[in-house]
């Protein structure tokens, strides 16, 4: 497949992965996260373990750079699995740390893990932004969950709730030369969907959203503003989205020979919801990359209430 000419732009080349220590269920995150049940299994954190492992194994396997950091026991950390929530990296050479809203969950900013990406995949830090502070003030933005991002026309789209604050996303925004565009959606029982990233992915060709999530007065906003970029737009039925249809990531992966290729990573379950949705969405969408990495997450994504996307913090080539 011919490459876009800003595949590069809008996807990176490496990931950060924390491999979970003591995962389990977050009763401090439950009554944002509609997504997340109790565990059905006495050996969950194993099983998170192996599920983590066979995705990083298979994402590396793509020719995507992959640094892995193991989470520590103490304290207790269930979600540290997902650590697109608290950092993100920039090809600026910007880090970005996020104000997180479970107190649970803010034990997860590590610089030990940075200093990780840093020195494993290269990045070169050239600013840190440290958000954090604003958790005190209960205002709260929680990185590329939040945050769903199209580096190539710079708009931060992001959808409204306990875990977004609307003046966060503009602060980030002003920050980062983005266009902020803030919508309300919502799940099927009509509480605000906790993360973006659940119901809308952008690609270098595509974007997944679950227009129907979006309330009213928002969809065409939105709708029109993703068309305006010129990709295929996807739309998945609420269904889908709770089988995390659009918690998925482009990545860009290198072969043998230093050729470039795209690779969309998903879980297994987001996959058969996409070929089950109808209008062609599979098709459309896996006909806009270059290969697939598709993994069994189920225990991570039932007691965890998130999906690949949210395990994965994308770490692009630096600027020269």
């Amino acid at each position: 497949m011919a490459q876009s000419a800003d595949a590069g732009a809008q996807s990176a080349h490496g990931v950060l992965l924390v491999r979970p220590a003591r995962f389990g269920y977050n009763s401090e995150t439950a009554a944002s996260n509609r997504f997340q049940r109790p565990a059905q299994w006495p050996d969950s954190a194993e099983r998170a373990r192996s599920e983590f492992d066979t995705l990083a194994a298979a994402i590396e396997a793509a020719g995507v750079s992959v640094c892995v950091v193991d989470d520590s026991s103490e304290p207790f950390k269930p979600d540290a699995v997902f650590p697109n929530n608290w950092v993100s990296f920039h090809r600026d050479g910007t880090i970005v740390l996020y104000p997180m809203q479970a107190p649970n969950r803010r034990a997860e900013r590590r610089m030990e893990i940075v200093a990780a990406v840093e020195q494993r995949l290269r990045f070169v830090r050239r600013r840190l932004i440290d958000l954090s502070g604003h958790e005190m003030d209960g205002r709260m933005l929680e990185g590329t969950g939040s945050l769903v991002l199209d580096h190539v026309r710079r708009v931060a789209y992001a959808c409204g709730s306990a875990r977004t604050e609307a003046s966060l996303v503009r602060e980030w925004s002003a920050l980062m030369n983005y266009q902020p565009l803030l919508f309300i959606a919502r799940g099927a029982a009509g509480a605000p969907i906790y993360h973006t990233n659940v119901m809308l992915s952008i690609g270098s060709r595509w974007a997944v959203v679950c227009a129907e999530a979006i309330d009213a007065a928002d969809r065409a906003r939105v709708l029109e503003q993703l068309a305006a970029s010129g990709r295929e737009i996807i739309e998945i039925p609420m269904a889908a989205m709770a089988a995390f249809a659009a918690n998925i990531l482009e990545l860009r992966g290198r072969d043998g020979c230093g050729g470039e290729h795209s690779v969309l990573a998903l879980s297994t379950q987001a996959r058969s919801a996409l070929q089950d949705s109808g209008f062609g969405a599979w098709d459309r969408l896996s006909a806009s990359v270059d290969r697939v990495v598709a993994a069994a997450i189920p225990t991570i994504e039932s007691v965890g209430g998130g999906s690949v996307r949210c395990m994965l913090a994308e770490v692009p080539r630096g600027l020269a």
